[in-house]
């Protein structure tokens, strides 16, 4: 449960100065535990030799004295705050009686301190030491030294182990002016950290030294509450979020796979979205293609989901492609994009797709449907895994390849599909997690299953064996019906 703990002016220059800290505890004696671990003395403030509290002192979970809960034991909540609060007369410090200019003065004796040259030496001759920003995260934003992790003073003790694990690691803390940054070494000294200085002038000095300063690309405030929900994510974050806006996805059908593929993608904040169609909206297709509309019937597919889309997020950039793709446009439609999504209908198509994709380097995500049945899988033979012709070297007869629209497609099942092609998507762009290369997701509605195969590159694959020359693209003749999935 991450809490928040008030400390009383008495008793800050035990934890650096601070106002308060925010922990992660399930009660009362676990929070105080947890700050005694990471500023020694504290407790003893508060508890008797016994582990009672001291009679002079109170402490509130919220509003709430514990003394009517369950005293020290009582349990806590996301989001609650513990405030301790002790007896005061107003005119005697009873715990130190240090002032903030003396504990400043006594740190910088004792605290070692290294200066922007120092560190831009250290940078340069690529020396092992981590540069911690300890400033607010908007500080940070506004620009920051070339390589520095961002750590918050504020959530020091609490995020300082995830981002750095060894404790006898070299590292370099900076503020805005040096004087966040000695308190902060104090602290991780007292955490067990054995190789810390602060660098004097912070901030500020480094820029007037007139040394280099990264200055990321920043989201508007418009778009940090878009997506605030992603910003929440530790995977996906700020970085995370704009690595979405400025990717390049292209969707390969605007019907039953990639309506649902183009919502979501769009709704992440994918920056600039193709999509490639040549159909009208039917009136058969509005049983799963949520793009269309009913008074859209008879017009173009591209021109309903670029209508759709837009609305929906004005800021991603739209590309429509209203033409059948073949072997003579598949690499002008496909060359500026970084990932490209199958959502096609039709074996021609999918090959297509599968030989430039694997001809231009590009990782393909794949997907396919029929009546209650789907399947997702990722080809990238960049990454080691195979392509579409690893699997099937040519398309099957006509016979044996009914189009969704003489077969049928239960409607529901491409927004499953889909949203799991979109899915993949994300974590390509994001770099995150493992993606589907090598494996194939079999869904079944009916029995409600899930299962994962195994899938292995074709060493004698003509098309994405290591060092094949490309044999060329081949133009199947169109035996799928163009009103399919």
């Amino acid at each position: 449960m991450f809490v928040k703990v008030r400390i009383p002016t008495p008793l800050r220059p035990i934890v650096g100065g601070s106002a308060s800290l925010q922990i992660t505890a399930d009660t009362v004696i676990s929070a105080l535990n947890q700050i005694e671990t990471n500023h020694p003395g504290f407790k003893a403030r508060i508890c008797d030799d016994e582990g009672k509290t001291r009679r002079f002192v109170n402490i509130f979970v919220n509003s709430e004295d514990i003394r009517y809960l369950d005293g020290i034991k009582t349990t806590l909540k996301d989001g609650d705050t513990i405030s301790i609060v002790p007896a005061v007369a107003g005119g005697i410090t009873s715990v130190n009686t240090q002032t903030y200019q003396d504990r400043l003065s006594h740190l910088k004796k004792t605290l070692k301190e290294v200066t922007p040259e120092e560190v831009s030496k250290m940078i340069a001759l690529k020396e092992s030491v981590t540069l911690i920003d300890v400033r607010e995260s908007e500080e940070y934003r506004n620009g920051h030294l070339p390589g520095a992790v961002s750590v918050p003073r504020g959530f020091l003790e609490m995020r300082i182990e995830e981002a750095i694990v060894d404790r006898s690691a070299p590292l370099v803390l900076y503020c805005a002016g040096g004087i966040r940054s000695l308190f902060a070494t104090e602290t991780l000294q007292n955490m067990g950290y054995t190789s810390v200085l602060s660098m004097t002038g912070g901030f500020s000095g480094w820029t007037r030294k007139g040394f280099s300063v990264k200055t990321p690309i920043l989201l508007s405030e418009k778009e940090r509450k878009r997506y605030s929900r992603h910003l929440l994510i530790p995977e996906v974050g700020e970085q995370g979020q704009i690595k979405l806006l400025k990717s390049k996805v292209l969707i390969i059908g605007a019907g039953g796979l990639g309506c649902p593929i183009a919502y979501y993608l769009s709704a992440a904040g994918v920056g600039t979205l193709g999509m490639v169609d040549f159909d009208v909206v039917d009136e058969s297709n509005l049983q799963r293609q949520i793009l269309h509309t009913t008074d859209r019937v008879g017009t173009s597919k591209i021109k309903s989901a670029m209508q759709t889309l837009s609305a929906f997020n004005e800021n991603v950039k739209l590309i429509p492609f209203e033409e059948r793709i073949t072997s003579s446009n598949i690499e002008r439609i496909m060359q500026d994009f970084d990932i490209v999504v199958d959502g096609s209908d039709n074996f021609p198509t999918r090959y297509l797709v599968n030989d430039a994709c694997v001809k231009l380097k590009k990782p393909c995500v794949h997907g396919s449907i029929y009546r209650f049945e789907g399947q997702v899988t990722v080809f990238d033979p960049q990454r080691g895994g195979p392509c579409y012709r690893c699997l099937y070297k040519e398309p099957p007869p006509p016979e044996l390849a009914p189009s969704c629209a003489d077969a049928g497609v239960l409607g529901v099942l491409p927004g499953v599909i889909g949203l799991l092609e979109a899915v993949e998507t994300v974590k390509l762009i994001l770099e995150i997690g493992d993606p589907l290369i090598g494996r194939v997701v079999a869904y079944d509605a009916l029995e409600g299953t899930f299962q994962t195969f195994t899938l292995r590159k074709d060493p004698t694959c003509d098309y994405c064996r290591e060092g094949a020359i490309f044999p060329g693209f081949i133009d199947y003749d169109y035996f799928c019906a163009s009103k399919g999935n």
